[in-house]
């Protein structure tokens, strides 16, 4: 494709998917004197935009009536950048979105930002998310281009035309090979839809330092770890909740107070009764070792968090708060078609109406209709059926027929997926990476009944009320 057409098809691409495309990058190695007064206008078209949210990670400020903003940038400030207003296209280089410029690269300390005015009303929206790639090497890397990739292509192409979707990859892009960055950068490409990225663990600098210097890699891919973004009536925030701890691979799930203080400056901004979107590495729920701090700052709002690492898909309600710890797109970190808990290599889709959200999750490969398998074990003197529904939540049912009688609620368990188990229990399995093993999972079902039976049924209904049917 020479560069002309080039060009024209990546700017039909960015029509379709929200965004504009911004042609170069600019390093984060750029360096600048401490305690600087920086200023700058954010526009549109040639008019100045007012209310635009501007910052450096630590001061939070908004444009006045002429677009203009100014104030001083903190010591350990490396960018500023402006937080997408509703109604704007995300800037982005080859779909990797950021919409940062680095301190230092301005003589005059002036950064100005130049906005594209969408072509139609963001309210209602699409977003997917993407947890762990985590590609180590170029197998890896020929896996993701080809089966995550085509799958999301599809995805897109199967929406109505002129419809906003973005990503959001929610950490360990890649395996500790920083080299693969690119790799990942020419499947966001190939997808074709703005994508924004969040810090993961494997995604750090080990032996430079502590924690301060554990993201300068993923910075000068990717600008900064903590920013905010808005499209409709829902507002983006991205962190780094991964703590270095200084040496090689030890790190846990902590919120800087820097972050903590930003995020309540930030939110502060935003109209309360908007929809809060939180993407972040490590499940909050349980690995987050100051997550009552962060809850505290999110009460006031109706928020949904989307986390990854754990690769197991698990949605948990906490303080009214829903996380999303997603399956991952690497499976068993690229060893087999399911995670350790036998959910699909795959990610979660959402639709945004308003402040309305609803998902599923998509497994790779298959029909969006596939969200749950059911499996059928002949016992001694009984069968018994376990049904695995991996994007479960108390609001869901799961109800079960045997020669089509209605025998109620299938009674919920906990244990290992059955196909998990045969696929990756036991030292010599998985070949290649045979630390894998299953994962106990509670989003199992179960039953037990005569070896009489010739055919069971299985319907799980979601909350929001489709139903998926399985027989045996």
């Amino acid at each position: 494709m020479n560069k002309i057409k080039r060009s024209v098809f990546l700017r039909q691409l960015a029509l379709v998917s929200g965004g504009i495309i911004i042609t170069a990058k600019t390093s984060l190695a750029a360096t600048r004197n401490n305690s600087q007064t920086i200023h700058g206008t954010v526009s549109a078209k040639g008019k100045s935009l007012a209310g635009v949210v501007v910052s450096d990670g630590y001061s939070v400020v908004q444009t006045d009536k002429k677009g203009n903003y100014e104030f001083t940038v903190h010591n350990n400030a490396r960018s500023v950048f402006v937080s997408v207003p509703a109604g704007y296209a995300f800037l982005h280089d080859n779909h990797v979105a950021g919409c940062f410029k680095v301190l230092g690269s301005s003589r005059k300390n002036q950064y100005d930002f130049e906005l594209e005015p969408l072509t139609k009303d963001d309210t209602r929206h699409k977003f997917i998310i993407w947890a762990d790639p985590q590609v180590k090497n170029e197998q890896d890397v020929e896996k993701m281009m080809q089966q995550s990739v085509p799958d999301v292509q599809q995805l897109v192409q199967s929406l109505e035309p002129g419809t906003l979707i973005h990503g959001i990859t929610v950490g360990d892009i890649v395996w500790d090979n920083h080299d693969l960055f690119t790799a990942y950068n020419k499947a966001v490409s190939l997808m074709g839809i703005p994508f924004f990225q969040a810090l993961g663990n494997h995604d750090m600098d080990y032996k430079q330092g502590g924690d301060e210097t554990s993201d300068v890699t993923f910075k000068k891919h990717y600008g900064p770890t903590y920013y905010s973004f808005n499209r409709g009536r829902v507002h983006y925030v991205v962190l780094d909740n991964v703590r270095y701890l200084g040496n090689e691979r030890e790190y846990d799930g902590f919120v800087s107070q820097e972050q903590l203080d930003w995020l309540k400056k930030d939110l502060e901004l935003m109209p309360k009764d908007n929809l809060v979107i939180l993407n972040l590495h490590i499940p909050v729920h349980n690995s987050v070792k100051n997550n009552a701090d962060l809850y505290a700052i999110l009460q006031p709002y109706k928020v949904h968090i989307m986390s990854g690492h754990t690769h197991y898909h698990r949605n948990v309600i906490t303080n009214d708060i829903f996380e999303h710890n997603h399956g991952t797109v690497c499976g068993a970190w690229w060893t087999g078609p399911i995670c350790g808990d036998g959910t699909p290599r795959g990610y979660g889709v959402y639709d945004v109406d308003g402040t309305d959200l609803k998902w599923y999750y998509k497994s790779c490969e298959h029909d969006k209709d596939f969200q749950m398998s059911v499996y059928v074990d002949e016992l001694t003197n009984q069968k018994r059926v376990i049904a695995n529904v991996w994007n479960w939540d108390p609001a869901w049912k799961v109800e079960w027929w045997a020669d089509d009688q209605y025998k109620g609620e299938l009674p919920s368990t906990k244990g290992f997926d059955p196909i998990a188990v045969a696929l990756y229990k036991g030292d010599e399995l998985p070949k290649g990476r045979k630390f894998v093993e299953p994962s106990k999972t509670e989003h199992l079902f179960m039953a037990h009944f005569e070896p009489t039976v010739k055919k069971v049924k299985v319907i799980s209904t979601d909350r929001f009320g489709n139903k998926y049917e399985e027989v045996i």
